[in-house]
């Protein structure tokens, strides 16, 4: 199947058309490339045209064209333009019936063979191809116009039904844009396992693989028939879609396949004709919309005008002619569509003539799977023939061990070792002129996925790679995204590498639209993972702080970011600062910093960074502060400015853990005051590390590096001199991530989505935890994939977009406004599986006064998960409290429900159950009544019990009769008209059958056993009987009747004994008295005297005769009391001499086949005789195909009498039964119809 998501480009802007031209005209083409120095070429009928007295090739610049010069019928052709990779082909034809005359063709069957292909035209064209120089002239028919018909049927194209198809794809033709359907059918009533069907386009493009948009491929079952459906949809086909198809079905070790085509037809209108117009409506109320549609005007358009002019007989001008002609013939009268016609014709039902080099062909087409052997066989009529193995026409010569050629009698065979690709050819074997040919197809193995896919989460604009690894070196495969199958593309988004037996998918520069499942696929396995693109999310690993400076000093806002590349803006109460003699702006790596020199009052304000491209800020507060110097005595108390701009001393201070707190405390006094901090009531000095306390003029400064958690609480500052001392006390609170939330826990799971639950952090940080980021992988990955990119507010989350069938876990992480905590515990594995499709079929299989029987059929759906069982559930009608009818589950499919009130009305409702849940209820339509139902008595006797059974002394007999009755009827054995005594026969008794018993069979047993079912006054009664056979005893009275010459005659009585079976012969043996070695004279002799001839004179001879029955020879024989001697006479006797008499007979069927009506079901058995000398070889036929090699048939043959039986037929077995018999003076067959009817099942009356 063409793949439609690729567009090719073609480096034609202009491409010449198809053009008609007078004889003797010139005709011009012209095409425009895009490129003005592109190297076109030109061809006629694949061959390349230069420049000479014919045509003329012209090139300038961009603008190529041709010359056809004194265009003649030998110029009518397929040309073609070609220009780097594209290539455009066009025709030049001539205008129809140029002398203007009328031609009707009328054409008979006639062999036309051309090249080593033989077809068969057959009859005639329809009336349409009636041709005038009129209208046809200017609009040739349509292809799909083109029927054929012989005395006004249309022929018969359907292929034999043979092998495993019913019902073969039929070759169609659709026009572009329309949708076509092909179907097959296989009936897998003797299949042993579920056949399996491949389509495919040409030779080896398995359509399997192209489903799509275009392309879809359906089966269905019959339940009842057993037959498969095959469907595949062409949806609004192209022009590309014409072309060879095949279908393929398997099972086990059978193999069919059929070939058709698919015509393709533009899609063409009519000039000058309004199919509008041609309708209107026999309306006479002036309303255009009433009334009823007329034809009769588009009739009377299409009407076909009759010339009175002679026929033309094609036919016979094609007999006539030679093969390179019919092109030509064709043109001439008008036949627009010969090659089609010849293709469809070849596909029609050719009678088979019979070779007379080949006794049995090779088969239409075999099939192996690369690296096996196969043997391919023929048998001649001549054993002594030489033959000759072709491959694709060429001679196979023996090299090596690769091919090996073998003949034994009249059979022929080639071995083909270690099959490749390479051999997958057409094997032809040739015996002096005629030859058969068979295609050989290679079947790859599968190719298996050993490394699965990965789920990946990638950051946008970063390269992603899928990569897998499959069993095969160079196998193909193909991947998908979403369903859609991906190819190289203009803009090299997706590339794919083959590194031995790993594929990589390459995605450059990930994008948002890139999401989504991919899939990769081989013949024998797929694989899917997940892509998810994340937008980059710019992090603060510094934010700008508030300052507060002194006139003079340096102001130095500083801020650190994730990206080094990200460039930002400053902005001061909403204006952007530009960089002068005073600020500066500089941007290092991560950093950015702000540098104010020289601060002055008109500074303050708010100032705010805003890096490009991301939709977030930083801002910080530059404050002022004014130190007014007043004149103040010598000693100053101490003094500390906590709030110069009216904030309050106790405002809490928030640092990050991890950060650094600095404290710069203001504090004034004369003399210089002392400084002391504490916490609670331990003082805080310099012992730690991460502690510095630092004192300068106007300034005391407290720092802790990497703030901690246990740094949180309340420092106090006491400044001391001898005038005073001050204090204050600041609030520090340490914030931090939260801590990971607990494990997750799965609430419940569906087809692709779970819903997961978890409990909050036990500490948030010190800060409200706003959401949380869940992240998920497949158990055997090591990939997380992030859900959600925005914190979840909740605690319970539905996770979608899963595979069904394949384990996950969950994780989960808390978000502050400070950051993330680390990733909690994973929860436990589970499966993403949806519940199954509800039960089928929901009846009731019996019912009593206080028990049912329901019964159903599994789920059509099961899913991935394994289903545990079913639960019964019932309700009183007009009610909705529905009980369990038991506890816990049941695996079966039936149930018994028992303890029901009588008169109940009941509802009743079944649930199939997997890990995911109960299914939907399957339901019955009417309430149930628990009361018994009263059936009359009755029993069915097996058609095989019918007649007499026979068995033989020891075997098993084992009867099984059915019968129908409720309540339970009271069933009673008997034989002879007394009671079966238990020490001789065993019955066993059922609800709805009975058996007879017997375990090791004797003579006595031997019988007619009458069966009675009784319920109360009604019974009903059924007889079977019953013969045990056993071996005859021995004949009486062997005696010598009479001795002449060579001959003895005998004559001896039946045995007493026949083993209660009719003795249908006997074996008559003698034996010489010197050796006593015994030679069989006669074998199912079936009267009691004979004449033993040819005995040789001078010896003594001994005779003894066996009986024979159904069973077999009697054990012991009765031999003859006396000897008998032949007498040398002393004469030497000449026999004359006589011509030796030809008893051959030519075979003879001496009793037909007779046609037969049977029900499905049940075997059944044709039946015919024959005679003929030698004794005829018989072949059995069904509908002239071989049935000898077929297990559903067995064939018997016994004493001229030819017996097929078939075992259990189906109507599909029905059809024309054939035997033939031959020998060597001739043949002869006889042949019957045989009707198969289905079972009619008789309905219960309740």
């Amino acid at each position: 199947m063409p793949e439609p998501t690729k567009k090719a480009v073609s480096a034609f802007t202009k491409k010449p058309k198809t053009q008609e031209a007078e004889e003797g005209s010139s005709a011009v083409f012209e095409a425009e490339t895009e490129k003005p120095d592109a190297k076109v070429k030109w061809q006629c009928n694949t061959k390349d045209i230069v420049s000479g007295n014919k045509y003329a090739v012209t090139a300038a610049g961009n603008k190529h064209s041709l010359t056809i010069k004194a265009v003649t019928m030998g110029d009518v052709n397929v040309y073609a333009v070609i220009a780097g990779g594209s290539k455009v082909k066009f025709e030049l034809k001539q205008p129809l019936n140029r002398q203007g005359q009328t031609h009707r063709l009328q054409l008979r069957p006639l062999l036309v063979e051309q090249g080593n292909q033989l077809c068969q035209w057959n009859n005639a064209l329809l009336p349409h191809l009636q041709l005038n120089p009129g209208p046809l002239q200017k609009r040739p028919l349509p292809r799909h116009m083109m029927l054929l018909q012989l005395n006004g049927q249309t022929p018969d194209t359907r292929q034999d039904l043979t092998g495993l198809f019913t019902e073969k794809p039929q070759t169609g033709e659709v026009t572009v844009g329309e949708n076509i359907t092909f179907v097959a059918k296989v009936n897998a009533a003797s299949l042993l396992k579920k056949p399996t069907v491949k389509w495919f386009k040409g030779k080896w493009m398995d359509l399997a693989s192209k489903s799509g948009k275009h392309l879809q491929l359906k089966e269905l079952y019959d339940r009842n028939t057993k037959i498969y459906t095959f469907e595949m949809h062409i949806i609004a086909a192209k022009a590309n879609f014409a072309g060879g198809y095949r279908c393929e079905v398997s099972s086990r070790d059978k193999f069919d396949s059929c070939n058709f085509d698919l015509s393709v037809h533009e899609a063409c209108a009519v000039e000058g004709f309004d199919i509008r117009a041609a309708f209107r409506r026999t309306s006479t109320d002036g309303n255009e919309d009433s009334g009823e549609l007329d034809f009769s005007t588009l009739l009377k358009k299409r009407a076909t005008q009759v010339n009175t002019e002679p026929d033309v007989d094609v036919w016979e001008i094609l007999q006539k002619a030679p093969a390179s002609e019919y092109e030509k013939i064709a043109f001439q009268y008008g036949i627009t569509d010969l090659r089609g016609m010849l293709k469809r014709l070849k596909k029609m039902k050719k009678e088979e003539k019979k070779s007379a080099a080949f006794l049995r062909k090779l088969d239409p087409a075999y099939q192996v799977a690369k690296g096996h052997k196969i043997k391919l066989a023929v048998e001649v009529a001549n054993a002594d023939v030489e033959v000759k193995w072709l491959k694709n026409g060429q001679e196979i010569q023996l090299t090596g061990s690769k091919y090996i050629f073998e003949s034994v009698g009249n059979m022929r065979y080639l071995t083909i070792n270690h099959c490749s690709l390479a051999d997958d050819a057409a094997y032809t074997c040739l015996v002096g002129d005629e030859k058969c040919t068979t295609e050989l197809f290679v079947k790859e193995p599968p190719v298996l996925i050993l490394k699965n896919l990965e789920d990946q989460m990638v950051m946008k604009g970063e390269r992603v790679e899928l990569e897998c690894e499959v069993s095969e070196e160079g196998a193909h495969v193909k991947w998908e995204k979403d369903g859609v199958e991906l190819t190289r593309d203009e803009s090299f988004k997706y590339r794919f590498k083959k590194d031995g037996c790993k594929h990589v998918l390459i995605i450059n520069e990930a994008t948002k639209e890139d999401c989504g499942h991919y899939k990769v696929k081989t013949n024998g396995g797929e694989s899917v993972a997940e892509l998810m693109v994340q937008e980059k999310e710019l992090e603060v690993y510094q934010s700008i702080a508030d300052l507060t400076v002194k006139a003079k000093e340096e102001a130095v806002f500083k801020c650190e970011v994730s990206d080094e590349t990200v460039k930002g803006t400053w902005y001061k109460n909403g204006v952007e600062v530009k960089s002068d003699a005073r600020t500066h702006i500089t941007h290092i790596g991560r950093i950015h910093k702000l540098t104010i020199d020289d601060v002055k009052p008109e500074d303050e304000g708010d100032y705010t960074f805003v890096p490009d491209g991301y939709a977030f800020n930083l801002s910080a507060k530059l404050n002022f502060l004014e130190v007014k110097i007043d004149y103040v005595p010598r000693q100053d108390p101490p003094k500390i400015h906590l709030d110069c701009m009216g904030r309050t001393s106790d405002s809490t201070i928030v640092v990050v853990a991890g950060n650094k707190l600095r404290l710069d405390v203001p504090i004034t006094g004369d003399p210089a005051p002392t400084v002391v901090w504490t916490k609670g009531e331990k003082m805080v000095t310099e012992g730690d590390g991460r502690v510095h306390v630092e004192s300068t003029k106007g300034h005391c400064v407290f720092t802790i590096e990497g703030a901690e958690r246990q740094d949180e609480g309340v420092y106090s500052v006491v400044v001391r001199n001898p005038a005073g001392e001050d204090t204050a006390d600041i609030n520090v609170k340490v914030v931090d991530v939260p801590d990971p939330p607990q494990s997750p826990r799965i609430l419940s799971v569906g087809e692709d989505s779970c819903i997961v639950q978890w409990d909050p952090p036990l500490f948030d940080g010190g800060q409200p935890v706003i959401g949380y980021v869940l992240e998920r992988k497949k158990k055997k990955s090591y990939r997380w994939m992030r859900l959600n990119f925005d914190p979840y507010p909740e605690t319970t989350y539905e996770a979608k977009r899963m595979i069904e069938g394949v384990a996950y876990e969950m994780r989960v992480y808390a978000v502050n406004t400070i950051g993330m905590s680390r990733h909690s515990p994973a929860s436990q594995p589970f499966v993403p599986v949806a519940p199954t499709s509800e039960p089928i079929g929901l009846c009731i299989d019996d019912i009593s006064d206080t028990s049912i029987s329901l019964k159903w059929r599994a789920p059509e759906r099961i899913g991935s998960a394994e289903l545990e069982g079913y639960g019964v559930e019932y309700c009183k009608e007009g009610t909705d409290e529905w009980v369990p009818a038991f506890e816990g589950l049941t695996d079966r499919t039936s149930v018994n429900i028992r303890d029901l009130t009588t008169g109940d009305k009941l509802l009743f409702r079944v649930r199939a159950f997997n890990m995911a849940g109960p299914s939907a209820p399957a339901t019955m339509a009417q309430a149930a009544t628990i009361r018994e139902i009263m059936q009359r008595p009755k029993i069915w006797v097996p058609r095989n019990l019918r007649q007499t059974v026979i068995k033989k002394v020891g075997e098993t007999v084992n009867l099984v009769i059915p019968f129908q009755g409720k309540p339970r009827p009271k069933v009673t054995w008997s034989k002879e008209g007394e009671p079966l005594n238990p020490t001789l026969v065993s019955t066993r008794n059922s609800d709805t059958d009975t058996i007879l018993f017997i375990r090791k069979s004797d003579r006595k047993h031997s019988g007619k056993y009458d069966l009675q079912v009784q319920i109360e006054n009604v019974e009903d009664t059924a007889s079977v009987t019953l013969q045990i056979v056993d071996v005859p005893g021995p004949p009486e009275a062997l005696k010598i009747m009479d001795v002449w010459g060579f001959n003895v005659a005998l004559e001896w009585k039946p045995p007493k004994d026949n083993g209660n079976s009719e003795v249908t012969g006997y074996n008559i043996q003698k034996a010489d008295k010197k050796t006593m070695e015994w030679y069989t004279v006669f074998e199912q002799y079936r009267r009691t005297h004979c004449v033993v001839s040819d005995l040789i004179m001078g010896n003594e001879y001994v005779f003894r005769v066996f009986a024979i029955n159904l069973v077999g020879l009697s054990p012991e024989p009765c031999n003859t009391k006396d000897s008998v001697f032949i007498q040398k006479t002393g004469i030497a006797y000449k026999p004359p001499n006589y011509k030796e008499h030809d008893f051959s007979e030519a075979p003879k069927f001496t009793h037909p086949l007779a046609n037969r009506s049977v029900i499905a079901g049940y075997n059944a058995t044709l039946s015919c005789s024959v005679r003929g000398i030698p004794k005829p070889k018989v072949t059995w036929y069904k509908n002239k195909m071989d049935i000898s090699n077929e297990a559903k048939y067995r064939m018997f043959s016994k004493q001229g009498v030819l017996t097929l039986e078939i075992r259990k037929p189906c109507p599909f077995d029905g059809g024309v039964y054939m035997c033939k018999a031959v020998n060597a003076s001739g043949e002869d067959i006889v042949e019957c119809k045989l009707e198969v009817r289905p079972q009619i099942i008789k309905e219960e009356k309740k």
